[in-house]
Formats: structure tokens, sequence, C-alpha cells
């Protein structure tokens, strides 16, 4: 098994109180149309950290041709579902790095609650767990995360880049990952198969 993930040392998800209305910590970022051809185009990522630093979140609806076993060896996870605990790409950055994103409920040694209903963990007591048999019965693994500077992503959203929205675990955890986008889009009214490709572009 590997190490806890360095990355998540130099990100903190602990300072930006839930309830800060300038902070879009625990909303969905669904991309536009218009990002076509880019590594974000037609992803939605959930935002996990959003400061005076900049932003934090994973992409939820890539997933990759790899399984927990894949990841930290066959005999660890013999026998697990591994529909269960789906990987995805979470991120163009430290793709090195593994997140386990999860219904709230659970704690490990490195674990943050980022809403009521979901939490983000990061060591390997959540890892052993998992090839018990325990853990959380909603999880998905994520390799590598997406980051924006200071001020990046307000520009993006001026730009019309992204949809900004209220994240819902049901979304996470419960909906086809191909279905996960236009879900989110719904919650603010919006059906992106009508959304052009030059939205945003005057």
């Amino acid at each position: 098994m590997t190490d806890k993930p360095k990355e998540t040392e130099e990100i903190s998800v602990e300072n930006t109180p839930p309830d800060d209305q300038s902070s879009f910590r625990d909303h969905f970022l669904i991309a536009l149309p218009n990002l076509a051809g880019d590594y974000f185009a037609n992803t939605i990522t959930y935002i996990l950290e959003h400061n005076a630093n900049g932003a934090f979140g994973l992409v939820i609806n890539k997933p990759l041709q790899l399984t927990l076993s894949d990841l930290f060896g066959e005999d660890n996870f013999e026998g697990l579902d591994s529909n269960r605990t789906p990987v995805f790409d979470g991120g163009p950055v430290r793709h090195e790095s593994v997140f386990f994103l999860h219904e709230a409920g659970m704690e490990y040694q490195f674990t943050q609650q980022i809403s009521n209903d979901i939490s983000l963990t990061t060591s390997e007591d959540l890892i052993r767990a998992l090839a018990q048999g325990k853990g959380p019965s909603k999880i998905i693994t994520a390799m590598g995360y997406a980051g924006w500077d200071n001020g990046q992503l307000e520009r993006e959203l001026t730009d019309n880049v992204w949809l900004l929205a209220p994240a819902r675990a049901e979304i996470i955890f419960d909906t086809p990952c191909e279905e996960r986008a236009q879900k989110a889009a719904a919650l603010l009214g919006i059906d992106l198969n009508l959304v052009s490709s030059n939205a945003g572009h005057g």
C-alpha cells in the first residue's frame, strides 16, 4: 500500500467555514460546451476547497480502466466488488495521488468533512478497511486533482467557461457518471444539450 499522498499535506480544506457564502466549496463546476477539446471538456468537478489561495477539486465523471486491486495489489482486494469503489481521473495535477470521496459519518486518520453529507479521506486506514470489505458504502476513488490559482476560477466563471451549482451527494454517489454533469446542470434549470458551444463568446 502507498503512503498518504503528499499533496494533501499542501492543500488544506479545513480553513473555510462551510457557511462562507463567498466560497465555492461544496459546489459542482460543470464544463460548458465551449471547452470542447480541453482536458475538462464534458466534465463535472466537485470543489473541495476555495479560498484566498485558490481552489481545489476532483473531477467525478472521467472513469479510468482501473480498480483498487490495480492500484494497491490484487491480494489486498480479492473478492471486493470493483463497482463499489470506481476509480476516476480526478484531475490533471499529481496523478500519482489517490483521494477517496465518500459519504460522511466515518472518520479515518486523514479525513476532512466537506459538507454534512460528503467527506474526503487520504489515509491508509481507509484502504485497509475497504480491503476487509468494510468502510463507507458510498465512495469513489480519484487519481490526481484539479487546481486553480487565486482568482483564476473566478475569471473563468466570468468568461462563462463553467456553470456553478450547489453540490448534491446523490449526484456523486447514486447517479451514473455519464449523467452527473447533466443532472447537476438541471439543478440550475439548464439542459446542457441545448447550450451552444459559443456560449460566453460574443
